[in-house]
């Protein structure tokens, strides 16, 4: 037995094995792709290794379900098990009780292959033990309860089948301690931009930063991750599925960080959102549970920025290939960052171009209406010169804003028990209704909103979400009309050609 991918699905795969008589022939069918039927030259080369031989008949192997396709050198450690219980090698019986998975190097030996832990997770809940390679098996353990079996070799495997060597207990993989990153210490001045990352790291709200180069987006973008509270062990294991599938995961090591990916303007489509002939997750799924910082935003291609409008929404993204559906979870932060303008300096009049301020509607119409509406929070970072850097830093850090963090979220936490939304980003429908309405006067200042800013319905429903979040940093329990005005600040209006 084995597992095939989709997405951060594992489906059952029985790897059949026949020796027949006839004219010598080695053939793999159950719609194989290239890399499992050149499995057949690894297998032989790995057998050849052990003093084994073919026997000069005709062998067949079967892939079932034979309509589901197969993908990936992991098949190598199944078929040759499959085929030695054939030969007449090792118990067939025996290996009826576990999954395996594995690549074959032509010495032997059993290397790494992406989705162990998935195929873990699958072992479990059939009630079997998991093969696979050695360098995996703190991976596999992360899977609670599962027997696993990680090898190093396919003799040492043999033997620890038989009975004649014991092979060693894999430890559960380590958890990583926190990596250091930029401190909001080093952002001088800045202090609304700093406002608004708090309030977006307290509810999990998409964030915009406008402002002239060198004004300290992209850093305090990357101090991001440094206030965000730590990933839960269930959280944790999500994150390690989709590093898993990508082949990401190294030495089993999982780690409570937030992911943060930040890809560069020239990706493609489906770099962004996967892809690919095997259909491996894209940046917004790496990033899922995490942090998309996407810098320069209008370089970015228009199809690929308005291919993150559904994910947004949903939280998952489905990849659709005519012979499958693959979907990958896609909760993410979105945090953005631009210049006002393709000179990058509009409103200063000694350095902007001739063509200000046109050239600053049309820079930024480059980014589509309905991607925007998407970003909560839309803030302007303001210019920083050079006598602004000799200024003492600030005295407060990091630290002290991931303490207020936490403390949001932890109200969230405990007002969201119970139902599917983790953060105030998530509420909708009769949860929105319910935590975040504000009271008589903030509801007339959202009234008045709607009609001078023109909101569209995702609009009011995302300032909504601000204002309890503003709430929740204040440690109200109403939302109310400060909230509410605080929220409206952050609403951006599109500039004027």
């Amino acid at each position: 037995m084995t597992v095939a991918y989709l997405g951060l699905e594992a489906r059952s795969v029985e790897v059949q094995c026949q020796i027949a008589p006839g004219l010598p022939g080695f053939s793999v069918v159950g719609l194989p792709d290239k890399a499992v039927n050149e499995s057949r030259a690894r297998v032989q080369a790995a057998l050849a290794s052990m003093g084994l031989a073919l026997p000069p008949k005709r062998i067949t192997v079967n892939l079932s379900p034979a309509d589901l396709p197969k993908e990936g050198a992991h098949y190598d450690l199944p078929i040759a098990l499959a085929l030695l219980a054939a030969m007449g090698v090792t118990d067939a019986e025996q290996l009826g009780d576990h999954l395996a998975v594995g690549e074959l190097a032509l010495d032997g030996r059993i290397v790494a292959s992406p989705g162990v832990l998935l195929a873990a997770i699958h072992a479990g809940g059939l009630d079997r033990g998991l093969i696979c390679p050695a360098a995996q098996g703190p991976e596999a353990r992360w899977a609670s309860g599962v027997p696993v079996i990680a090898a190093p070799d396919l003799v040492s495997l043999l033997n620890h089948l038989k009975g004649v060597q014991v092979l060693p207990e894999a430890e559960p993989g380590a958890a990583d301690p926190p990596a250091p990153g930029p401190d909001l210490r080093q952002v001088k001045g800045q202090e609304s931009a700093k406002r608004a990352l708090e309030i977006a790291a307290a509810g999990g709200h998409n964030l915009l930063m406008i402002g002239p180069p060198g004004a300290g987006k992209s850093l305090m973008a990357a101090c991001l991750p440094g206030i965000l509270p730590e990933l839960s062990a269930a959280e944790a294991l999500e994150v390690s599925m989709v590093a898993s599938v990508a082949g990401t995961l190294e030495g089993g090591r999982i780690s409570r960080n937030r992911p943060f990916r930040s890809p560069h303007h020239s990706a493609s489509m489906a770099a962004m959102t996967g892809g690919g002939l095997r259909v491996r997750p894209g940046e917004v799924s790496m990033a899922h549970l995490g942090v998309l910082f996407l810098d320069e935003l209008p370089e970015f291609q228009r199809a690929v920025l308005d291919s993150l409008r559904q994910p947004l929404e949903t939280g998952e993204v489905t990849v659709a290939r005519a012979n499958a559906h693959v979907t990958y979870p896609a909760r993410v932060q979105l945090v953005t960052a631009m210049n006002p303008c393709r000179c990058g300096h509009l409103g200063d009049a000694a350095l902007a171009c001739s063509r200000a301020p046109r050239c600053a509607a049309d820079y930024q119409g480059r980014v589509s209406g309905p991607l925007l509406d998407r970003i909560d929070l839309h803030v302007e970072v303001d210019p920083v010169s050079a006598r602004d850097l000799a200024l003492p830093l600030p005295a407060e850090g990091s630290a002290e804003v991931a303490a207020r963090v936490a403390a949001a979220r932890a109200i969230q936490t405990a007002r969201l028990a119970g139902t599917r939304a983790r953060s105030n980003a998530e509420l909708d429908g009769e949860l929105l209704d319910a935590h975040a309405t504000p009271d008589a006067a903030g509801h007339q200042l959202l009234l008045q909103a709607v009609d001078a800013m023109n909101l569209t319905v995702r609009g009011f429903t995302r300032l909504r979400r601000v204002a309890r979040t503003i709430a929740d940093l204040a440690g109200a329990e109403a939302v109310t009309r400060i909230h509410v005005a605080e929220a409206l600040s952050y609403r951006r209006r599109p500039p004027r050609a």
